[in-house]
C-alpha cells in the first residue's frame, strides 16, 4: 500500500504526524509513505523507516517570484514528482487552502482529509473526496492519528504515540551522551523568548552539576544571544552552525534539554530526551511537547519573564538532574 502524505511546516507539526506512521506501519506493515513537505525541514520525514520518497516544495520561496523562470521549472519538477505514483490514499494534514489547492488536487488517488468544521481553513475540505471529522479539543498529534486511522481504516491505538525517530540516532551517540545539557534559547516569537537574564542566573545556578552546557543557533542575531548566555562560563559551548540533521544529533545525546515553546523543543520531544519547555502565552494542552519525560514549567502568567530561574532549576533537579535516563 502506498499513501501520500500532505504536511508541509512547520517544524513541530511535521514532527507530530510521525507518530500516525508508526500507528499505520503496525497495523499495515507493507504500507510505504512518500511525503510533500517544505524544503527546509525534508530531512525530518526520511528519519521514519515508513517514508520511501520525500518531496520537498518550496511554496515559501517560490512566491517571491512566482513566474521567473528558474521557479516555473522547480514548480514543475515538483508537479511530475507528485504525478508520478498512482497513490491507494493520499492525506493531506495540513488542511490549509493552499496545500489542497497546490498538492491533493495534483496528487492521484483517493484525497482524504478534515471536514469542513474541523480542518483549518474550512474551503480546504472541498478538494477531499473522503471527509473526516477529528476532534478539535486533543494535541495535535492524537488529530493526525486519528486522521490517518479514519482514512486508513484502522482504529486509533489508544497507547501513547511513538514518533519512532529515535532509533535512528542511537547509533551515531558517543561515550560523552548524557554528559552536557542542551539550552534552546532561540524562537521567532519575542513574547515565547525567556529574558537573557534569567538564562545566565539558570546556567550560574548550575555551576556545580558537572555537566557541560551547549548552546545551538541558527541565525547570527541568535548567535549573538548564545555568545552572551556563555559570556564568562567555562562550562558553556556555544555550537557552530548546524544542519537540522546535526543538530538532532546533539539533542539525541543530551542528559536533559531545556527549551522555549520551539521546533526544536517538539524535536528534542519526538527523540525521547528529557525536556523541560518554558510555556507563557502559548497552550502546551493543544500543541506542547509531546512524548516521554517531557515537563511543562510556568510561572502561572503568560508573562515569560515571570518564570524565575529557581522554578527551573527545581524542575531540573526534581525531574532529570539526579535520575536522568
Amino acid at each position: 500500500m502506498r499513501v501520500l502524505i500532505v504536511k508541509t511546516s512547520s517544524m513541530g507539526d511535521v514532527l507530530h504526524t510521525l507518530p500516525a506512521l508508526t500507528d499505520a506501519q503496525q497495523v499495515i506493515p507493507d504500507i510505504q509513505f512518500d511525503w510533500v513537505v517544505e524544503e527546509g525541514f525534508a530531512q525530518i520525514p526520511s528519519w521514519h523507516a515508513a517514508v520511501d520518497r520525500v518531496i520537498p516544495v518550496a511554496i515559501r520561496r517560490w512566491r517571491k517570484a512566482w513566474f521567473s523562470a528558474p521557479i516555473k521549472a522547480e514548480r514543475k519538477a515538483f508537479h511530475d514528482a507528485v504525478r508520478l505514483q498512482q497513490y491507494d490514499a493520499i492525506i493531506d494534514a495540513q488542511g490549509l487552502v493552499k496545500s489542497a489547492a497546490l498538492v491533493t488536487r495534483l496528487a492521484r488517488g483517493i484525497k482524504h482529509g478534515m471536514d469542513w468544521s474541523t480542518a483549518r481553513e474550512p474551503l480546504a475540505s472541498l478538494f477531499y473526496n473522503r471527509k473526516h471529522h477529528i476532534a478539535t479539543q486533543q494535541h495535535a498529534v492524537e488529530r493526525t492519528r486519528e486522521l490517518f486511522a479514519k482514512s486508513l481504516g484502522y482504529s486509533r491505538p489508544q497507547s501513547q504515540g511513538d514518533y519512532a525517530i529515535a532509533q535512528h540516532f542511537l547509533k551515531e551517540r558517543n561515550a560523552g551522551a548524557g554528559q552536557y545539557a542542551v539550552f534552546l534559547h532561540a524562537t521567532t516569537r519575542d513574547d515565547k523568548h525567556w529574558p537573557e537574564a534569567n538564562w545566565r542566573e539558570l546556567i550560574g545556578l548550575l555551576n556545580n552539576a558537572g555537566i557541560r552546557i551547549k548552546l545551538p543557533w541558527g541565525a547570527p542575531h541568535e548567535e549573538a544571544r548564545a555568545r552572551r548566555l556563555a559570556d564568562g562560563f567555562s562550562y558553556v559551548d556555544v555550537l557552530p552552525r548546524m544542519t537540522l540533521g546535526e543538530v538532532a544529533r546533539v539533542l539525541a545525546g543530551a542528559k536533559f534539554v531545556v527549551s522555549v515553546d520551539t521546533g526544536l523543543s517538539h524535536l528534542t520531544a519526538a527523540l525521547d530526551r528529557p525536556n523541560i519547555t518554558l510555556y507563557g502565552p502559548t497552550d502546551p494542552g493543544l500543541i506542547g511537547g509531546y512524548g516521554k519525560n517531557q515537563v511543562v514549567c510556568r510561572s502561572g502568567s503568560e508573562n515569560l519573564s515571570d518564570l524565575r530561574s529557581s522554578t527551573v532549576l527545581e524542575s531540573i533537579n526534581c525531574d532529570f538532574l539526579n535520575n536522568c535516563l
